[in-house]
């Protein structure tokens, strides 16, 4: 089936909202020293060409920027950052896209919960602000470049992107035309994007820089003992409370180890574990 023109256009312009946030990101890794993946061949990590991960139930999600520490082209690092793009003409399909973010984003986050990864979506087009606020209240970080922030910016190189669902597919040809014509009119949109949405990327990466700048400012460490006492009825428990065994209990052995950590940046980590070695580990995986 041949693709449509209006899908062929908004490919175009998510390409160009990719091309968008590319440079930015790419500034920030060299500047601290970080390894962006942003697809194509990595020879010891993947063998195809899509920036994929696997979430915590082994499925393969492909992301448009993963920002990492300590990676290479050849070896995955811990990843600091999780940001995806999205473009959208139609409030109607703000919620799905939304909802695909968080599909995929996730379920990889949790999977490496212990780095507590910065989670970014920088979205274009039409979005109703509960999708947005769908996406922030799951812990995104969100640059919103609005349809008439992109109208601007394309009208300013002579490209008119209002339409709508009866705009005619002769229309979008000479629109796809003018915009794959010349090289330089994209690239000078793509800037003018840029411009337009710096007080939001600003913003953006002050979060981000949060993410890498933080340290730990205060461990608690809980060791439990004892077997667990398990009850059917509170006034059982009251019971079992009153009668003195907890008090009279000689060295009982260790059962678990709980251990929160704060972070400066407001992250807070917890994890048990079933012995102190365990415990150890934890804390040198997150001081590292």
């Amino acid at each position: 089936m041949a693709e449509s023109p209006s899908h062929k256009l908004g490919q175009i312009i998510g390409t160009m909202l990719e091309a968008t946030v590319l440079p930015e990101l790419r500034t920030f890794c060299e500047r601290y020293g970080l390894y962006l993946d942003s697809g194509g061949p990595r020879p010891g990590v993947r063998t195809g060409t899509k920036a994929s991960w696997r979430d915590k139930f082994d499925n393969s999600h492909d992301l448009d920027f993963i920002v990492e520490v300590d990676g290479a082209h050849d070896r995955q690092g811990r990843p600091l950052a999780f940001i995806e793009c999205a473009w959208r003409r139609y409030t109607k399909h703000s919620r799905n896209k939304a909802q695909e973010i968080q599909g995929a984003v996730l379920p990889i986050a949790e999977k490496h919960h212990w780095d507590r990864p910065f989670l970014g979506a920088v979205l274009a087009g039409e979005f109703t602000e509960s999708s947005l606020t769908q996406l922030r209240s799951n812990g995104f970080a969100i640059v919103y470049l609005s349809y008439s922030l992109l109208q601007e910016a394309f009208a300013q190189e002579g490209v008119d992107i209002t339409f709508n669902e009866k705009t005619s597919d002769d229309w979008f040809s000479r629109t796809i035309a003018g915009l794959t014509g010349d090289a330089a009119i994209s690239n000078r949109i793509v800037e003018r994007i840029r411009i337009a949405a710096r007080p939001q990327f600003n913003t953006f990466f002050e979060q981000l820089e949060k993410r890498l700048e933080r340290f730990v400012e205060k461990l608690t460490v809980v060791p439990l003992f004892g077997a667990e006492a398990i009850f059917d009825s509170v006034d059982a428990a009251l019971a079992f409370l009153a009668s003195g065994k907890l008090e009279a209990a000689e060295k009982p052995d260790l059962k678990k180890v709980e251990v929160v950590v704060r972070y400066s940046n407001g992250d807070r980590l917890e994890a048990q574990f079933a012995d102190v070695a365990q415990a150890a580990d934890f804390l040198r995986y997150v001081a590292r």
